[in-house]
Protein backbone atom coordinates (compact mmCIF):
# COMPACT_ATOMS: atom_id res chain seq x y z
CA UNK A 1 0.00 0.00 0.00
CA UNK A 2 1.36 3.56 -0.86
CA UNK A 3 -0.17 6.81 -1.70
CA UNK A 4 -1.31 6.60 -5.22
CA UNK A 5 -3.02 9.60 -5.76
CA UNK A 6 -2.99 13.59 -4.75
CA UNK A 7 -6.34 14.58 -3.21
CA UNK A 8 -7.96 18.35 -4.44
CA UNK A 9 -10.00 20.30 -2.56
CA UNK A 10 -11.72 23.66 -3.50
CA UNK A 11 -11.98 26.62 -2.06
CA UNK A 12 -13.78 29.73 -2.89
CA UNK A 13 -15.00 27.73 -6.28
CA UNK A 14 -17.16 25.30 -3.95
CA UNK A 15 -19.58 28.65 -3.10
CA UNK A 16 -20.01 29.17 -7.09
CA UNK A 17 -23.82 27.20 -7.32
CA UNK A 18 -25.10 26.48 -9.94
CA UNK A 19 -21.91 27.76 -11.97
CA UNK A 20 -19.82 25.39 -9.96
CA UNK A 21 -20.05 22.49 -12.88
CA UNK A 22 -18.24 24.77 -15.30
CA UNK A 23 -15.43 26.03 -12.70
CA UNK A 24 -14.91 22.20 -12.14
CA UNK A 25 -14.35 21.60 -15.85
CA UNK A 26 -12.47 24.46 -16.15
CA UNK A 27 -10.21 23.31 -13.24
CA UNK A 28 -9.95 19.56 -14.37
CA UNK A 29 -8.72 21.15 -18.00
CA UNK A 30 -5.67 23.76 -16.50
CA UNK A 31 -4.85 20.82 -14.20
CA UNK A 32 -4.34 18.38 -17.20
CA UNK A 33 -2.15 21.52 -19.32
CA UNK A 34 -0.08 21.72 -16.37
CA UNK A 35 0.32 18.03 -16.34
CA UNK A 36 0.96 17.42 -19.81
CA UNK A 37 4.88 16.37 -19.51
CA UNK A 38 3.35 13.57 -16.74
CA UNK A 39 1.50 11.73 -19.63
CA UNK A 40 0.88 8.79 -16.93
CA UNK A 41 -1.57 10.67 -14.94
CA UNK A 42 -5.41 10.94 -14.85
CA UNK A 43 -7.90 13.13 -13.80
CA UNK A 44 -10.69 12.02 -11.54
CA UNK A 45 -13.89 14.38 -10.38
CA UNK A 46 -16.01 12.92 -7.87
CA UNK A 47 -18.75 14.89 -5.62
CA UNK A 48 -16.99 18.04 -3.53
CA UNK A 49 -13.68 16.70 -4.59
CA UNK A 50 -10.76 16.27 -7.31
CA UNK A 51 -8.33 13.24 -7.68
CA UNK A 52 -4.99 12.94 -9.79
CA UNK A 53 -4.08 9.43 -9.83
CA UNK A 54 -0.31 8.80 -10.42
CA UNK A 55 -0.04 6.02 -11.96
CA UNK A 56 4.08 5.37 -11.72
CA UNK A 57 4.69 9.61 -11.98
CA UNK A 58 7.04 10.97 -10.08
CA UNK A 59 4.70 12.30 -6.95
CA UNK A 60 6.13 15.54 -5.70
CA UNK A 61 6.97 17.11 -9.28
CA UNK A 62 3.30 16.56 -10.11
CA UNK A 63 2.61 18.00 -6.22
CA UNK A 64 4.66 21.00 -7.36
CA UNK A 65 3.36 21.95 -10.86
CA UNK A 66 -0.55 20.97 -9.29
CA UNK A 67 -0.02 23.82 -6.48
CA UNK A 68 0.93 26.37 -9.39
CA UNK A 69 -3.29 25.99 -10.20
CA UNK A 70 -5.53 28.76 -9.71
CA UNK A 71 -8.59 27.34 -8.17
CA UNK A 72 -7.43 24.63 -5.79
CA UNK A 73 -7.21 25.51 -1.73
CA UNK A 74 -5.18 22.97 -0.66
CA UNK A 75 -3.72 19.23 -1.82
CA UNK A 76 -2.94 15.85 0.08
CA UNK A 77 -1.48 12.70 -0.71
CA UNK A 78 -3.72 9.91 -0.51
CA UNK A 79 -4.08 6.63 -0.37
CA UNK A 80 -7.45 4.85 -1.23
CA UNK A 81 -8.81 2.24 0.79
CA UNK A 82 -12.13 0.04 0.89
CA UNK A 83 -14.80 1.06 4.14
CA UNK A 84 -13.44 -1.53 6.12
CA UNK A 85 -11.81 -1.28 9.38
CA UNK A 86 -8.63 -3.72 9.11
CA UNK A 87 -7.43 -1.90 5.46
CA UNK A 88 -8.27 1.94 7.46
CA UNK A 89 -5.89 0.61 10.46
CA UNK A 90 -2.90 0.18 7.44
CA UNK A 91 -3.42 2.82 6.17
CA UNK A 92 -3.32 5.56 8.62
CA UNK A 93 -0.22 3.65 10.01
CA UNK A 94 1.42 4.04 6.64
CA UNK A 95 0.35 7.80 6.59
CA UNK A 96 1.85 8.27 9.80
CA UNK A 97 5.14 6.58 9.11
CA UNK A 98 5.38 8.49 5.56
CA UNK A 99 5.53 11.82 8.43
CA UNK A 100 9.59 11.51 9.36
CA UNK A 101 10.43 12.29 12.56
CA UNK A 102 6.81 12.45 13.91
CA UNK A 103 6.25 12.10 17.48
CA UNK A 104 2.62 12.91 18.25
CA UNK A 105 -0.36 13.06 15.48
CA UNK A 106 -4.07 13.32 15.68
CA UNK A 107 -6.58 11.40 13.64
CA UNK A 108 -9.72 13.81 12.50
CA UNK A 109 -11.85 11.53 10.91
CA UNK A 110 -15.06 12.50 8.92
CA UNK A 111 -17.94 10.32 7.50
CA UNK A 112 -19.56 11.66 4.60
CA UNK A 113 -21.57 7.78 4.12
CA UNK A 114 -23.39 8.16 6.66
CA UNK A 115 -24.44 4.33 6.03
CA UNK A 116 -20.77 3.86 6.91
CA UNK A 117 -21.98 1.90 11.00
CA UNK A 118 -19.01 3.36 12.95
CA UNK A 119 -19.08 7.10 14.09
CA UNK A 120 -16.70 9.93 13.57
CA UNK A 121 -16.25 10.14 17.43
CA UNK A 122 -15.41 6.54 17.30
CA UNK A 123 -13.45 5.65 14.35
CA UNK A 124 -10.45 8.06 15.96
CA UNK A 125 -9.90 6.22 19.09
CA UNK A 126 -9.88 2.74 16.88
CA UNK A 127 -7.35 3.85 14.32
CA UNK A 128 -5.06 6.08 16.60
CA UNK A 129 -5.02 2.58 19.06
CA UNK A 130 -3.69 1.27 16.30
CA UNK A 131 -0.78 3.41 15.41
CA UNK A 132 -0.04 3.50 19.09
CA UNK A 133 0.27 0.24 19.26
CA UNK A 134 2.53 -0.48 16.45
CA UNK A 135 5.01 2.45 17.00
CA UNK A 136 7.65 3.40 19.96
CA UNK A 137 7.70 6.61 22.04
CA UNK A 138 4.72 8.11 20.35
CA UNK A 139 1.37 9.80 21.35
CA UNK A 140 -2.32 11.47 20.33
CA UNK A 141 -2.12 15.11 20.67
CA UNK A 142 -5.20 16.92 19.48
CA UNK A 143 -3.92 20.05 20.14
CA UNK A 144 -0.18 20.59 18.75
CA UNK A 145 0.21 17.34 16.88
CA UNK A 146 3.16 16.94 14.51
CA UNK A 147 0.98 14.83 12.27
CA UNK A 148 -2.95 14.98 11.43
CA UNK A 149 -4.01 12.12 9.29
CA UNK A 150 -7.04 12.63 8.01
CA UNK A 151 -10.02 10.34 7.49
CA UNK A 152 -12.47 10.82 4.90
CA UNK A 153 -15.50 8.04 4.24
CA UNK A 154 -16.77 8.58 1.44
CA UNK A 155 -19.45 6.38 -0.83
CA UNK A 156 -17.09 5.36 -3.28
CA UNK A 157 -14.26 4.68 -0.48
CA UNK A 158 -12.08 5.46 2.16
CA UNK A 159 -9.23 8.83 2.04
CA UNK A 160 -6.73 8.74 4.08
CA UNK A 161 -3.71 11.87 3.87
CA UNK A 162 -1.54 13.25 6.58
CA UNK A 163 -0.60 16.45 5.05
CA UNK A 164 -2.00 19.11 3.41
CA UNK A 165 -0.24 21.79 0.59
CA UNK A 166 -1.57 25.05 -0.29
CA UNK A 167 -3.03 25.11 -3.33
CA UNK A 168 -3.06 28.52 -5.46
CA UNK A 169 -6.07 29.58 -4.52
CA UNK A 170 -8.44 32.32 -6.15
CA UNK A 171 -10.45 30.80 -9.35
CA UNK A 172 -9.66 28.89 -12.19
CA UNK A 173 -7.78 30.56 -15.07
CA UNK A 174 -10.48 31.57 -17.55
CA UNK A 175 -13.23 31.47 -15.78
CA UNK A 176 -13.75 35.24 -15.64
CA UNK A 177 -12.58 36.60 -18.77
CA UNK A 178 -9.73 37.74 -20.20
CA UNK A 179 -7.37 40.77 -19.56
CA UNK A 180 -4.52 42.84 -21.66
CA UNK A 181 -1.64 43.68 -19.20
CA UNK A 182 0.25 46.18 -19.65
CA UNK A 183 3.97 44.83 -18.80
CA UNK A 184 7.07 46.00 -18.41
CA UNK A 185 10.28 44.63 -17.54
CA UNK A 186 9.75 46.27 -14.06
CA UNK A 187 8.80 44.16 -10.69
CA UNK A 188 5.09 45.56 -10.27
CA UNK A 189 3.22 44.47 -14.12
CA UNK A 190 4.27 40.71 -13.50
CA UNK A 191 2.91 40.39 -10.00
CA UNK A 192 -0.23 42.26 -11.56
CA UNK A 193 -0.88 39.70 -14.08
CA UNK A 194 -0.41 36.93 -11.48
CA UNK A 195 -2.91 38.53 -8.88
CA UNK A 196 -5.06 39.09 -11.81
CA UNK A 197 -5.10 35.39 -13.07
CA UNK A 198 -5.60 34.40 -9.50
CA UNK A 199 -9.33 36.00 -10.16
CA UNK A 200 -9.20 33.45 -12.69
CA UNK A 201 -8.45 35.56 -15.34
CA UNK A 202 -6.49 34.69 -18.87
CA UNK A 203 -4.41 37.40 -20.00
CA UNK A 204 -2.54 38.07 -23.02
CA UNK A 205 0.14 41.19 -22.48
CA UNK A 206 1.19 44.14 -24.02
CA UNK A 207 5.04 45.22 -24.43
CA UNK A 208 6.02 48.52 -25.84
CA UNK A 209 9.70 48.31 -27.15
CA UNK A 210 11.78 51.00 -28.22
CA UNK A 211 14.83 50.10 -29.99
CA UNK A 212 17.69 51.27 -29.91
CA UNK A 213 17.16 52.39 -26.86
CA UNK A 214 15.70 49.42 -25.21
CA UNK A 215 17.62 46.33 -26.09
CA UNK A 216 16.49 43.06 -27.30
CA UNK A 217 17.57 41.92 -23.75
CA UNK A 218 15.21 43.84 -22.43
CA UNK A 219 12.70 42.03 -24.49
CA UNK A 220 13.65 38.72 -23.57
CA UNK A 221 13.13 40.15 -19.63
CA UNK A 222 9.42 40.54 -20.84
CA UNK A 223 9.31 36.89 -22.53
CA UNK A 224 11.10 35.40 -19.54
CA UNK A 225 8.66 36.98 -16.80
CA UNK A 226 5.63 35.97 -19.42
CA UNK A 227 7.30 32.26 -19.12
CA UNK A 228 6.72 32.54 -15.44
CA UNK A 229 3.32 33.70 -15.44
CA UNK A 230 2.26 30.80 -17.89
CA UNK A 231 3.40 28.64 -15.16
CA UNK A 232 0.18 29.60 -13.36
CA UNK A 233 -2.29 29.47 -16.28
CA UNK A 234 -2.39 28.94 -19.74
CA UNK A 235 -0.68 30.51 -23.04
CA UNK A 236 0.23 33.73 -22.89
CA UNK A 237 0.41 36.11 -26.47
CA UNK A 238 3.09 38.85 -25.95
CA UNK A 239 1.63 41.96 -28.65
CA UNK A 240 4.60 43.49 -28.98
CA UNK A 241 4.45 47.25 -30.09
CA UNK A 242 7.17 49.01 -31.52
CA UNK A 243 7.40 52.67 -29.60
CA UNK A 244 10.43 54.57 -31.01
CA UNK A 245 8.97 56.72 -33.24
CA UNK A 246 6.40 57.91 -30.92
CA UNK A 247 8.46 58.83 -28.00
CA UNK A 248 10.67 60.78 -30.13
CA UNK A 249 7.62 63.19 -31.38
CA UNK A 250 6.84 62.94 -27.59
CA UNK A 251 10.01 64.17 -26.71
CA UNK A 252 10.39 66.92 -29.19
CA UNK A 253 7.18 67.98 -29.61
CA UNK A 254 5.11 68.26 -25.60
CA UNK A 255 6.62 69.99 -23.02
CA UNK A 256 8.64 68.00 -20.60
CA UNK A 257 6.33 68.10 -17.74
CA UNK A 258 3.28 66.18 -19.38
CA UNK A 259 5.94 63.66 -21.46
CA UNK A 260 5.25 60.67 -19.09
CA UNK A 261 1.57 61.69 -18.88
CA UNK A 262 1.27 61.82 -22.82
CA UNK A 263 3.21 59.35 -23.42
CA UNK A 264 1.19 56.71 -20.83
CA UNK A 265 -1.74 57.88 -22.92
CA UNK A 266 -0.67 57.22 -26.03
CA UNK A 267 -0.08 53.43 -24.50
CA UNK A 268 -3.73 53.13 -23.55
CA UNK A 269 -4.51 54.04 -26.97
CA UNK A 270 -2.71 51.95 -28.45
CA UNK A 271 -3.38 49.06 -25.42
CA UNK A 272 -7.30 49.17 -25.95
CA UNK A 273 -7.09 49.38 -29.78
CA UNK A 274 -5.33 45.48 -29.50
CA UNK A 275 -7.87 44.50 -26.78
CA UNK A 276 -10.32 45.74 -29.28
CA UNK A 277 -9.42 43.13 -31.88
CA UNK A 278 -8.49 40.41 -29.67
CA UNK A 279 -12.12 40.67 -28.09
CA UNK A 280 -10.76 41.31 -24.70
CA UNK A 281 -12.65 43.38 -22.80
CA UNK A 282 -10.16 45.34 -20.06
CA UNK A 283 -6.70 46.33 -19.68
CA UNK A 284 -4.46 45.61 -16.52
CA UNK A 285 -1.49 47.45 -15.19
CA UNK A 286 1.00 47.25 -12.43
CA UNK A 287 0.26 50.88 -10.92
CA UNK A 288 0.29 51.10 -7.16
CA UNK A 289 -1.19 54.60 -5.94
CA UNK A 290 1.43 57.37 -5.50
CA UNK A 291 4.47 55.28 -5.98
CA UNK A 292 5.81 57.59 -8.96
CA UNK A 293 4.44 60.40 -10.53
CA UNK A 294 2.27 58.76 -13.13
CA UNK A 295 0.77 56.93 -10.63
CA UNK A 296 -0.83 59.85 -8.65
CA UNK A 297 -4.91 60.08 -8.55
CA UNK A 298 -4.81 63.10 -10.83
CA UNK A 299 -2.25 61.20 -13.69
CA UNK A 300 -5.03 58.41 -13.62
CA UNK A 301 -7.43 60.45 -13.83
CA UNK A 302 -5.89 62.08 -16.64
CA UNK A 303 -4.72 59.20 -18.44
CA UNK A 304 -7.46 57.24 -17.80
CA UNK A 305 -9.57 59.98 -19.68
CA UNK A 306 -8.36 58.25 -23.42
CA UNK A 307 -9.90 55.41 -23.12
CA UNK A 308 -13.74 53.27 -22.45
CA UNK A 309 -12.39 50.15 -21.31
CA UNK A 310 -12.10 48.59 -17.60
CA UNK A 311 -8.59 49.34 -16.13
CA UNK A 312 -7.71 46.23 -13.43
CA UNK A 313 -4.93 47.81 -10.50
CA UNK A 314 -4.26 44.86 -8.41
CA UNK A 315 -1.85 46.81 -7.01
CA UNK A 316 -3.34 49.77 -6.28
CA UNK A 317 -3.42 49.90 -2.33
CA UNK A 318 0.11 47.62 -2.39
CA UNK A 319 3.03 49.40 -0.74
CA UNK A 320 6.67 48.25 -2.80
CA UNK A 321 7.56 45.75 0.16
CA UNK A 322 4.69 43.94 -0.34
CA UNK A 323 4.85 43.49 -4.01
CA UNK A 324 8.40 42.81 -3.82
CA UNK A 325 7.82 39.83 -1.72
CA UNK A 326 4.88 38.46 -3.76
CA UNK A 327 7.45 38.75 -6.58
CA UNK A 328 10.11 36.81 -4.68
CA UNK A 329 7.63 34.51 -3.90
CA UNK A 330 6.30 33.57 -7.83
CA UNK A 331 9.85 33.93 -9.24
CA UNK A 332 9.80 36.97 -11.23
CA UNK A 333 11.82 39.36 -9.05
CA UNK A 334 15.05 38.67 -10.23
CA UNK A 335 14.38 38.57 -13.72
CA UNK A 336 12.96 42.11 -13.20
CA UNK A 337 16.12 43.61 -11.54
CA UNK A 338 18.14 42.70 -14.84
CA UNK A 339 19.97 45.98 -15.48
CA UNK A 340 18.20 46.47 -19.02
CA UNK A 341 15.70 49.41 -19.34
CA UNK A 342 12.79 49.36 -20.53
CA UNK A 343 10.53 51.94 -22.56
CA UNK A 344 9.10 53.74 -19.82
CA UNK A 345 12.43 54.79 -18.32
CA UNK A 346 13.19 56.29 -21.60
CA UNK A 347 13.30 60.04 -21.94
CA UNK A 348 12.44 60.40 -18.43
CA UNK A 349 11.78 63.81 -17.79
CA UNK A 350 13.65 65.61 -14.52
CA UNK A 351 10.49 66.92 -13.22
CA UNK A 352 7.51 65.18 -14.83
CA UNK A 353 4.16 66.68 -13.18
CA UNK A 354 2.21 64.86 -10.49
CA UNK A 355 -0.67 66.74 -10.90
CA UNK A 356 -1.66 66.38 -14.62
CA UNK A 357 -4.76 67.77 -15.72
CA UNK A 358 -6.63 66.82 -18.71
CA UNK A 359 -7.11 70.18 -20.38
CA UNK A 360 -3.68 70.76 -20.60
CA UNK A 361 -3.43 67.03 -22.24
CA UNK A 362 -5.50 67.32 -24.39
CA UNK A 363 -4.28 71.26 -25.61
CA UNK A 364 -0.96 69.76 -25.70
CA UNK A 365 -1.41 66.68 -27.89
CA UNK A 366 -3.63 68.77 -30.27
CA UNK A 367 -0.78 71.06 -31.55
CA UNK A 368 0.64 67.43 -32.62
CA UNK A 369 -1.50 64.57 -34.22
CA UNK A 370 -0.71 60.78 -33.49
CA UNK A 371 -2.89 59.39 -35.57
CA UNK A 372 -0.43 57.98 -38.49
CA UNK A 373 2.20 56.90 -35.40
CA UNK A 374 -0.29 54.91 -33.47
CA UNK A 375 -1.41 53.51 -37.05
CA UNK A 376 2.11 52.75 -37.73
CA UNK A 377 3.14 51.25 -34.62
CA UNK A 378 0.08 48.49 -34.63
CA UNK A 379 0.71 47.80 -38.23
CA UNK A 380 4.32 47.11 -36.99
CA UNK A 381 3.21 44.89 -34.23
CA UNK A 382 4.04 41.24 -34.08
CA UNK A 383 3.09 38.83 -31.36
CA UNK A 384 5.01 36.34 -29.05
CA UNK A 385 3.33 33.31 -28.56
CA UNK A 386 4.77 32.13 -24.84
CA UNK A 387 4.07 29.03 -22.56
CA UNK A 388 5.92 27.85 -19.42
CA UNK A 389 8.25 25.94 -21.82
CA UNK A 390 7.91 27.02 -25.33
CA UNK A 391 8.30 30.73 -27.70
CA UNK A 392 7.37 31.46 -30.86
CA UNK A 393 7.51 34.48 -32.80
CA UNK A 394 4.99 35.73 -35.39
CA UNK A 395 6.61 38.54 -36.68
CA UNK A 396 4.57 39.08 -39.84
CA UNK A 397 2.39 42.63 -40.30
CA UNK A 398 -1.00 42.45 -39.40
CA UNK A 399 -3.84 44.25 -41.69
CA UNK A 400 -6.75 43.46 -39.01
CA UNK A 401 -5.83 46.38 -37.23
CA UNK A 402 -6.90 49.16 -40.58
CA UNK A 403 -10.72 48.41 -38.99
CA UNK A 404 -9.99 49.88 -35.97
CA UNK A 405 -7.97 53.05 -36.88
Amino acid sequence: MNFDRIMIRYGEMALKGKNKKAFEQKLQSNIARMLRKHPETTIQKTQGRMFVHLNGEDPHEVMQKCQNVFGIHSLSFTVKVEKEEEQMKEAVLLAFNEANDAKSFKISSKRTDKTFPIPSQEMNPILGGHILRNTENVKVDVHNPDVEIKVEVRHEGTYVTAQDYPGGGGLPVGTTGKSLLMLSGGIDSPVSGYLTMKRGVEIDAVHFHSPPYTSERAKQKVIDLAQELAKYGSKINIHVIPFTGIQQKIHREMPEGYSMTIMRRMMMRISEKVASKENILSLTTGESLGQVASQTMESMNTINEVTNYPIVRPLVSMDKLEIIDIARKIGTYDISIRPFEDCCTVFVPKAPKTKPNREKANYYESNADFTQDIEDALEESYVIEVTADHVKTNQQKDDEFSDLL
